[in-house]
């Protein structure tokens, strides 16, 4: 995601006492490849090797409160082939697991492989993600690689995230009070200005601590503008993961720092979606398989150990690396569920990580469960500012009779998906609101669930405004626009081809529209095409048709590029409007909204 995760237990390590004895029994074979052994009496001196705390998290996407519904729980196999769903994650959780585990280790570095903002809840989100790096400066973060939604408001708010200062149009929120941003650094190693050819923020870092120099690289995927806004990326250029890292790993040994980590905004997805599966159990690297595959197998030798997220999966996994030595490949989910705990044995001789033919670096991922005592600082903060969001989060916008999944649904069409593609249907369907015919959403921009269970005061069955803001963060504007039936089968197909195909992307859809997607077959073919209808007529090649979506996706985002020729374009309101306004609309408290059945897509497995 090879030691075997295990819920609650972590990994044993050596004390500085117990490396003493340790380092006695070092041999040659357990030398990194390449280093110099020298005298035996050398190799068995004392205090030869050190074993570093690596912990990492990725994804946390300002969820500094537990995320609702199941947004908020991992899944855990049990002994008898069941699994187990736990409630985690949340920024008082994270930070009090993150303390107790460097407890005992002196030697201790945290680390996250970006979107820590972005997407966020209206806590975080409303602040322009200032309560999250703050947050993040609490519980000890010594260094992150930048992610995609690191960019979703442009260079110029990443540089302020990372230096300090007020908002440039909504100023400071504290009376007093001036955001001293990041304490630690965002390294983008693959991101360069397009003029300039300069990296946009440091691209690398070296960690130290007693004389153990660790670096760290960071990047974010290639693929960045393909699932950002143009606005966010505009004048930046993104560059090959692989070929950046290398290029900096050799930068690093020439300064003498032999031992690196890769901070990859990059992931796979594995085989389980149970946090504890054993990832190797099939054999090295059997256990996951997307695009952090391929990039681990090409990564340099030099790189001793890999931290990925952007999937939001779980996996502690070891793939061999170009010289056929194991290493290890690691993601945390998302949302401060899980966090990683990796031993990397530290030799000061050779400077590098001890990695054998036969062992990489030991990795677990542990759940932050909501058992345990709650980080007070982060608590504070929490109530600070939950109290000046107040007058906008806590406005009631609708009601539910049950949980409405979204981002934790299992199925590709979820019920809030139905929800949110039919509230931007009637936002436009008006002839002088854009005259759409069809909605669709795409589905990483569902980014909750609704729950039932009230968050606050607001009564079991309340969506406030804060809830309804949490799902629907981006506000991006509706678009309409014209799309014969070709283009939008197209655009259909491309839900499970191209860049889609490894992982598809099943756009959410308004009430109306169905069609049959048959996962049995490859590519463009899953699209059972004589089954695509709009209100039971069967799609006209040559008709056209007005179709509702937001800006992003209008604008060829997620790899639809067939949206990109739409025609007469429409600007409506937002897509938060639209949500808030339909859910208001649609549902009391006498009628609350009940979940869709979420049967619009047809699918044949």
């Amino acid at each position: 995601m090879p030691a075997t995760p295990q819920r609650g237990r972590a990994l044993r390590r050596l004390t500085i006492g117990a490396a003493v004895l340790a380092a006695a029994g070092l041999t040659a074979t357990a030398l990194p490849a390449g280093a110099d052994t020298g005298d035996a009496g050398h190799s068995a001196r004392a205090g030869r090797t050190v074993d570093v705390q690596l912990l990492s998290f990725n994804d946390f996407h300002g969820n500094l409160e537990p995320p609702q519904g199941s947004s908020g729980t991992v899944e855990e196999a049990q002994p008898d082939g069941s699994k187990k769903s736990i409630p985690a994650g949340g920024a008082e959780y994270l930070a009090q697991s993150l303390r107790t585990a460097r407890k005992g280790h002196p030697y201790s570095v945290t680390a996250a492989a970006g979107d820590l903002v972005g997407a966020s809840p209206l806590l975080s989100g409303l602040f322009h993600d200032e309560p999250t790096i703050e947050a993040m400066n609490k519980l000890g973060l010594d260094v992150t690689s930048v992610g995609n939604h690191e960019f979703d408001e442009g260079r110029a708010e990443l540089t302020r995230l990372q230096k300090g200062g007020c908002h440039p149009k909504d100023g400071c929120y504290e009376k007093g009070e001036t955001f001293r941003g990041a304490d630690f650094p965002y390294l983008a190693a693959n991101v360069t200005d397009e003029k300039t050819g300069k990296p946009l923020l440091k691209p690398y870092t070296v960690w130290k601590h007693k004389g153990v120099r660790i670096g760290f690289i960071g990047v974010t995927l290639e693929g960045t503008p393909d699932v950002v806004s143009a606005n966010g990326v505009k004048g930046l250029k993104f560059h090959d993961e692989v070929e950046t890292i290398n290029k900096y790993a050799k930068v690093l040994n020439k300064q003498g720092v032999k031992s690196i980590v890769a901070l990859i905004h990059e992931g796979g997805l594995p085989a389980s979606t149970s946090y504890n599966y054993r990832c190797d159990s099939p054999g090295p690297g059997d256990g996951i398989s997307g695009p952090i595959a391929d990039i681990a197998k090409h990564v340099t030798p030099k790189v001793d150990a890999l931290v990925t997220g952007h999937t939001h999966q779980a996996y502690a996994c070891t793939i061999p690396d170009p010289s056929g030595r194991p290493r290890t490949v690691t993601s945390a989910a998302s949302y401060g569920k899980l966090y990683t705990d990796t031993t990397l044995t530290y030799d000061r001789r050779t400077r590098d990580i001890v990695r054998t033919s036969v062992k990489a670096p030991g990795a677990v991922n542990h759940v932050v469960d909501r058992t345990q005592p709650k980080a007070a600082d982060m608590t504070s903060l929490i109530t600070r500012w939950n109290k000046l969001a107040a007058p906008v989060a806590a406005r009631p916008v609708g009601h539910i009779s049950a949980d409405i999944a979204g981002r934790g649904a299992a199925a590709p069409e979820s019920p809030l998906g139905d929800v949110i593609a039919d509230a931007q249907l009637e936002a436009t369907k008006a002839s002088d609101k854009g005259g759409a015919q069809l909605a669709l959403m795409n589905p990483g921009g569902v980014r909750s669930d609704l729950a039932f269970k009230a968050s606050g005061s607001e009564g079991d069955g309340v969506v406030t405004y804060g809830e309804a803001f949490t799902v629907q963060p981006f506000t991006n504007m509706m678009n309409v626009v014209d799309l014969t039936g070709a283009q939008l089968l197209t655009a259909l197909q491309q839900q499970v081809s191209g860049p889609n195909e490894a992982s598809p992307k099943i756009l959410q859809i308004s009430k109306g529209l169905t069609y049959t997607l048959d996962m049995t077959k490859s590519g463009a073919a899953r699209i059972v095409k004589d089954s695509v209808k709009l209100d039971g007529t069967a799609l006209d090649p040559a008709k056209t048709y007005r179709v509702a979506m937001n800006e992003f996706l209008a604008g060829g985002g997620d790899g639809f590029t067939a949206f990109k020729d739409g025609k007469n374009k429409y600007v409506g309101p937002s897509d938060l409007d639209a949500f808030t306004g339909y859910l208001t609309a649609h549902s009391s408290a006498d009628s609350p909204l009940t979940p869709p059945k979420a049967d619009r897509i047809t699918v044949v497995k």
